[in-house]
């Protein structure tokens, strides 16, 4: 199987699930598709649409399953990849517990498939093809929770069973407030999307002098981190300020990681980083300011490349790593 470069990554999300061939060796993608996720339906339903999904992106290449490697799926939740099963899926709902995935989309495809974190699978695919290329990495993907993953001496840093990388979950305040994970002061109980909508429903309801109250019509459900952002780069002073304390909270996780292990590039990446330099700059400044033992400036804080395919790319390539020693 090492001769093959054509593998299919598969981005499992709780919205959509999006699936692509990818050249592993180029990293280009071919034959997209996405179709809504029913995972309300349950998970037997969700490898059903997955399987679907292969068939439609095999006959939309015109090529054989001979000429595939195989099957990579960037998953969001923890993973036991030894046994290709999911252990904790918290954005998809139904019981998604103990899902033998591998294996189950193995027998409905007639196709290897290997299966990794989804944060994970975006650091991986911006290591090899995007803006971590070349460098020791440290991904963060900022969104409805914080994901991440780290490139250490050339290889995707797993950890215990594909653990490491959980760079959201990096405390930053020993009573800071209660984490989804069950921590706490978690980076991403103060920084991600839900965290920073949450701060702009805080600003209108204390009364604050902030244009958000009239973007959002006075519903206060219509604030997201999206319009949130948008009153920040219209010059709205509170907006600036929330964007200003979540760049710093993160700013400080990445501190830590900095530390300890020193990657020469940290990329960040998802919805939340769409906002640009409102977060960017203050991430920036928050490192620099918090690291002493290793020069911070040699550190270079970048913007994801690869948007939405990072995920893919990356799904793809762990496939091909994987299933081609296997």
């Amino acid at each position: 199987m090492a001769d093959k470069i054509n593998f299919i990554g598969i981005d499992l999300g709780g919205t959509n699930i999006k699936a692509a061939l990818v050249n592993t060796e180029t990293g280009e993608i071919a034959a997209v598709r996405s179709t809504p996720t029913h995972a309300r339906e349950g998970h037997d339903a969700v490898l059903a649409q997955m399987a679907v999904l292969i068939e439609e992106i095999i006959l939309a290449s015109n090529l054989s399953k001979d000429n595939v490697g195989g099957i990579g799926i960037g998953i969001p939740g923890a993973l036991d990849l030894e046994r290709g099963t999911t252990v904790f899926l918290p954005n998809l709902p139904g019981n998604w517990r103990n899902v033998p995935v591998r294996d189950q989309l193995a027998r409905l495809s007639h196709l290897p498939v290997a299966i990794l974190n989804d944060a994970r699978s975006m650091t991986l695919g911006e290591w090899k093809f995007g803006a971590g290329r070349g460098f020791d990495t440290a991904c963060y993907t900022l969104g409805t929770g914080i994901g991440g993953g780290l490139v250490i001496n050339g290889r995707l840093h797993l950890g215990i069973n594909g653990s490491a990388g959980e760079l959201g979950h990096v405390s930053v305040d020993l009573n800071g407030p209660k984490c989804g994970c069950g921590s706490q002061g978690c980076i991403e109980a103060y920084a991600s999307g839900p965290a920073i909508a949450a701060l702009g429903m805080k600003a209108v309801v204390q009364g604050r002098n902030t244009t958000i109250a009239d973007m959002c019509g006075g519903d206060l459900n219509k604030i997201t981190p999206e319009l949130v952002c948008e009153a920040a780069r219209r010059g709205d002073e509170a907006a600036r300020e929330i964007y200003e304390f979540a760049g710093t909270v993160i700013g400080a996780g990445i501190a830590n990681v900095i530390t300890a292990v020193t990657p020469r590039r940290i990329v960040i990446g998802g919805g939340v980083a769409a906002a640009g330099e409102l977060i960017l700059d203050p991430i920036r400044r928050s490192m620099r300011a918090r690291v002493f033992l290793v020069d911070a400036l040699q550190v270079e804080v970048v913007a994801a490349q690869l948007g939405n395919n990072a995920g893919l790319i990356g799904a793809a390539l762990w496939a091909r790593q994987t299933l081609s020693n296997a």
